[in-house]
């Protein structure tokens, strides 16, 4: 639960898909799920808020969006040069991103568990305003 905020957050397949719904379960989940293959992972919020976290293993990126239909804000990593592909969707589809609009995987789980815990990206992460 964030302790910002009083909102708590759970893996849209449900609380009882391997987190025990503290920040450090939730990103250890994340960590799991990933390093398992599962690379479209999404988190929802009491609130109703939506997380998306889609990794190929190395990069990830992080979307964070207010509710259904928003374009949300995600974390960049500003000046990276190039592409990185084999960020595979649910639906099996294969996405390439550039690499200035994902950051490496460690960062990414630094970023989920910050914001999960606050509310909010930490403050000197770079994040690009979709909406």
């Amino acid at each position: 639960m964030s302790e910002a905020t009083g909102e708590r957050w759970e893996f849209a397949d449900g609380p009882g898909s391997g987190a025990d719904g503290s920040v450090a379960g939730l990103v250890a989940g994340l960590r799991g799920r990933i390093g398992g293959g599962r690379l479209e992972n999404w988190l929802h919020s009491s609130l109703g808020r939506q997380l998306a976290v889609v990794s190929n293993g190395e990069r990830a990126m992080v979307l964070l969006l207010s509710g259904p239909g928003d374009p949300g804000e995600h974390a960049v990593t500003p000046g990276a040069d190039g592409c990185s592909d084999g960020f595979v969707l649910a639906n099996g589809q294969a996405d390439t991103y550039p690499d200035a609009d994902t950051v490496p995987l460690e960062r990414a789980l630094h970023l989920v568990a910050h914001l999960l815990t606050t509310g909010a990206p930490p403050p000197d992460a770079p994040w690009s305003i979709d909406r």
